[in-house]
């Protein structure tokens, strides 16, 4: 049950201009305690998403969808996961004298059994990805266990449900890291409100990053990528400091590789584009703008990261 990338960018993109994230530009400083609870805000997103999918959703229209049982039940073992390591974490830190943030309000775009669930693989890819990232800079050995407990356990997710969507399970040799604010500006996207009282994070949420929609699947070496209104948005958050002038490159994520491709500008001086995405390992890859052709990190990030599946 492949999907088009159409289908996929659609569930992915448009929500975080409603995000109540500050966006603001810094390299955070952590600690256990904030990792922990940078940790336990993504397991409360995925535990609220499978919580909502169940109450929306029977078996028998995941039946009816395409998914034949038992996917039913190993989504509820998944959603059973999700709930054990909000608990996990929440005791962790309160047994570290560190006070566990509470849950947030989620918002998401998914409309019925199929959106959900392609949907669901995007969350795992990121879920994966956000504890690969963090793990360097956990300090407790103890607690680095803990996160790699829990980083192999949603990589299953993401293996299965991606092989219940027609996909490989295992695109490639090597996961994605990404670093804390990359990934928290993509949760960022389903954030609709946040307690007064949770401890703040020092993590941003650079702005968004929305791809054309394509009827076609992406492949490494031949697509192109359009990023919609991307240079028009790029130089409003600016204020003007970005101009056509102002090389600017899109950088591709796939497992341990970073690929830098110059953008161009197109369509009436709104959109960035690249004509071929480089060659690179196939899967959830992630995208972003910088204005560095060598260097991604945080103070160089435009715009992004999104995904596409390549």
């Amino acid at each position: 049950m492949l999907f088009t990338n159409t289908f996929l960018i659609s569930l992915v993109t448009g929500l975080s201009a409603a995000s109540p994230v500050a966006k603001r530009v810094n390299t955070p400083v952590v600690n256990d305690g904030i990792i922990l609870n940078y940790a336990l805000t993504l397991e409360y997103l995925e535990r609220t998403f499978y919580e909502e999918a169940i109450a929306n959703y029977s078996q028998q229209q995941f039946r009816d969808a395409g998914f034949p049982d038992p996917f039913y039940t190993n989504l509820l073992t998944i959603r059973n996961d999700e709930r054990t390591h909000v608990t996990f974490l929440s005791t962790a830190l309160a047994a570290a004298g560190v006070k566990p943030v509470e849950q947030l309000t989620y918002q998401f775009p998914s409309t019925d059994v199929k959106s959900f669930v392609g949907l669901a693989s995007v969350l795992e890819g990121v879920g994966v990805s956000a504890y690969l990232g963090a793990a360097a800079s956990i300090a407790n050995k103890d607690y680095l266990t803990a996160a790699g407990s829990i980083l192999t356990v949603e990589s299953r997710h993401n293996a299965y449900i991606r092989s219940s969507l027609g996909q490989s399970p295992f695109p490639t040799p090597f996961d994605t890291p990404l670093d804390f604010n990359e990934v928290f500006s993509m949760a960022a996207a389903f954030i609709t409100a946040i307690p007064a009282d949770n401890p703040p994070l020092p993590f941003m949420a650079f702005p968004s990053l929305s791809l054309e929609c394509s009827n076609y699947y992406y492949t490494a070496g031949s697509s192109p990528v359009t990023f919609s209104g991307a240079f028009a948005s790029a130089q409003k958050l600016s204020n003007g400091t970005i101009t056509a002038d102002t090389p600017v490159y899109a950088v591709f994520f796939s497992g341990l590789q970073k690929t830098f491709v110059q953008v161009r500008i197109t369509r009436g001086n709104k959109d960035y584009k690249i004509d071929t995405i480089p060659a690179m390992d196939a899967g959830q890859v992630y995208v972003l703008l910088s204005k560095s052709g060598t260097d991604a990190s945080d103070e160089n990030v435009i715009a992004g990261p999104t995904t596409l599946e390549v």
